[in-house]
């Protein structure tokens, strides 16, 4: 991992808050030996907060939290379009991001992200039901609602509370790495990672027992990654056409069928530069590209750095 420094996570718990919602980054990013943060959570004020759905919070933090953390995560609230976040509220969020914290919205966190101008300008997203409200009542939001997640750098969001989950692993993944992404993801027993580019919503004109047939593909082919797997043998093993295959996988996973595999095998190339001592050579056949110079190409195209630059980025420190 890039540092052992233990990061500062705040969870915002805000009057309305959503129970999954809180608990997603909670869980997520709770103190154990393989997680260097340290969780925290928050409110306006230390006390009882009235949550969602017949729930309140005892937070014994207020927002002075916000100026103790490198992460602040704001979970979804009911009744997001109704009225914006007190005033002290929206001041605490900017002086965060002003010192350099990450805020992170889940589902309808969104809103109070957008209340601060931080999101003027952006992208982001937020639960399905919400996108044309968001977009109303914040005009110069670029609100997508087709992706799951939306990360741009210092600000992120994130569709419903499964999505919650998605960013929680998709920053691990950025701040320690693959391997440790994954090990979260399989404590949570959650989908080591599914795409931000992935539809929120698709409604399904075909039976959902192929779509476990997908599924049961995907896997197959992650333990067959260092062969040669092609578009007409991955649509052979599914049961299906190239062109339904290629179709599905869009909605399911945000990739064709082929960016798929090539992210898979870039995904387990840099699990074995975290994790190994082998050579690029050695890992670019590992994973199915041949050679090192193709396995430097694909790496440099999709994450914008070398095998050897990320291996002492992740290694660093150890």
């Amino acid at each position: 991992m890039p540092s052992l420094r233990l990061s500062r996570v705040a969870v915002l718990v805000l009057e309305g808050a959503k129970p999954l919602d809180v608990g997603i980054p909670a869980q997520v990013f709770t103190t154990r030996a393989s997680m260097p943060y340290e969780v925290r959570v928050c409110g306006a004020a230390p006390g009882l907060v009235t949550g969602g759905d017949g729930l309140s919070y005892a937070v014994a933090h207020g927002l002075e939290a916000l100026g103790w953390a490198d992460i602040v995560f704001v979970p979804g609230y009911r009744f997001p379009d109704r009225e914006a976040p007190p005033p002290a509220v929206v001041d605490a969020l900017l002086a965060a991001h002003d010192r350099g914290a990450r805020l992170a919205a889940i589902s309808t966190g969104a809103f109070a992200l957008a209340a601060t101008g931080l999101l003027d300008g952006r992208r982001a997203t937020t639960h399905w039901h919400y996108t044309r409200a968001l977009a109303a009542k914040h005009p110069h939001v670029r609100v997508d609602e087709n992706v799951l997640f939306v990360d741009e750098g210092s600000v992120l969001t994130s569709a419903g509370a499964a999505s919650g989950i998605d960013l929680c692993l998709h920053i691990l993944r950025a701040d320690l790495g693959v391997a440790a992404s994954h090990h979260a993801a399989r404590r949570l027993v959650a989908a080591p990672y599914r795409s931000g580019g992935q539809a929120q919503y698709v409604p399904r004109s075909v039976p959902e027992p192929l779509g476990e047939r997908f599924a049961a593909t995907r896997e197959w082919a992650l333990h067959r990654l260092h062969e040669r797997l092609t578009l007409e043998e991955l649509a052979r093993h599914a049961g299906v056409s190239e062109r339904t295959l290629s179709r599905r996988f869009v909605e399911d996973t945000g990739y064709t069928p082929l960016q798929w595999v090539m992210r898979a095998r870039i995904d387990l190339a840099r699990e074995l530069l975290e994790r190994s001592q082998r050579s690029v050579e050695q890992i670019a056949a590992d994973v199915g590209l041949g050679t090192g110079a193709n396995l430097r190409l694909h790496f440099q195209r999709i994450l914008g750095t070398t095998p050897s630059e990320y291996r002492r980025t992740f290694t660093r420190g150890r």
